[in-house]
Order: C-alpha cells, then structure tokens, then sequence
C-alpha cells in the first residue's frame, strides 16, 4: 500500500498515538480489576470454607459452591488445607453457601460479579425464602428476597470493611441456628441492610 503524504499522514499519526493510549488505559484497567478479582476471589473461598466448616461443627449442613475439592488440596480434611496450585482464580463468576439444614428454606450468602459499563462490580448478598404465594395460571411458588451485604466496584473493593460485614451477618446467622429461631437472623438483616431483589421460583 502506498505510504500517505502530508496532512493525511499527520491526520493517521494523530489517530495511531489515540488509539495506542487507549488501549494502554483499557489493558491497565483490566489487569487492575482482574488482579482485584483474583484477590476477592481467594478471600471468598477461605473465608466461605471456614465458615462452612465451623458450621458443621454443630450439624448445620450449608452447600458451598463451588465445592471445596475444586480448590483446595487437603492434608487432613476439613482443618489442614491450601490452595490448588493451579486453581484458576480469576475463572470464579460467584461464590456461594447454602443452608441445606432440614425446616430451612434455602437460607444463603451469594456473591456475583456483575459489569456497568466497563467497570466489575462485586455484590454479596443474604437470600432467604419468605414464604409461598399461590399465582393462578403458575400454581405454587416460592418468594425470595435479598438483602445487600456489600455492593462495590472490584477496584474499591476494601478487605477490611467486606470481613467486618461478613463477620457480623455471620455471627447472627450462627445465633439464629443455635437458638434455633430463625427470625434473629431476618430481623438483623431488615435492620441492618437495604433491601435488593424479590423474586418467585
């Protein structure tokens, strides 16, 4: 192809030196929220699979998503573990637990990751089920509702603020099955955090 002269070359050099710069920013913006991932990530697993185990220790069965054996490498289950070497960390979208405990309804934390225009958010929620409705043409349905634990771009993410949210929500929760009453864990959310979504399954 032939090489452009005068004011067309300026005009394509000007538009090579924008284009070079933009996708400098956009790469340093990903790895930035992708290394902030990874580092949310391996606090959700630890965090989630000790909670998970504490839990077990008074016959509270909770489900963790993904399974403990897909990241982490036991030497004496469930106490002594770490991470897989070669667990891919930034492949994790949500991370959840699960009360599986019978006369419960699905009590659970669910954290995702969600995009509003090139930014990552993170969210964490509580999501309980509030009852059953009865719709004409559907028959019956279950109600959830959810709670918001923390909702925050990946790059604000603060460590310290998410364990405190998580210890505290954690600890009510822990209460509310040893006193068996679950509406000790309900009241805390109401409470405590804005209210997110309802929906019917």
């Amino acid at each position: 192809m032939a090489k452009a002269e005068g004011k067309e070359a300026d005009w394509f050099a000007a538009l090579d030196e924008e284009l070079e710069k933009k996708m400098l920013e956009i790469n340093d913006n990903v790895v930035e929220q992708n290394t902030q991932r990874v580092l949310i990530n391996k606090n959700l697993l630890e965090d989630f699979f000790r909670i998970w185990s504490r839990f077990n220790k008074i016959n509270v069965h909770l489900s963790l998503a993904p399974e403990s054996a897909t990241f982490a490498a036991f030497v004496v289950y469930p106490e002594e573990w770490g991470f897989k070497q070669d667990f891919d960390f930034l492949g994790v979208d949500n991370v959840s637990l699960t009360d599986r405990t019978q006369g419960r309804v699905g009590d659970s934390i669910k954290s995702w990751y969600y995009s509003v225009d090139s930014a990552i958010h993170f969210r964490m929620v509580f999501e309980f089920c509030e009852g059953e409705h009865y719709y004409k043409y559907a028959g019956w349905k279950r109600i959830f509702s959810q709670y918001v634990l923390l909702d925050v771009a990946v790059t604000k993410f603060d460590v310290k603020k998410y364990h405190e949210m998580l210890a505290d929500t954690v600890r009510v929760w822990y209460e509310s099955h040893i006193r068996r009453d679950r509406d000790i864990v309900l009241k805390h959310l109401r409470e405590k955090h804005e209210k997110g979504e309802t929906f019917t399954q």
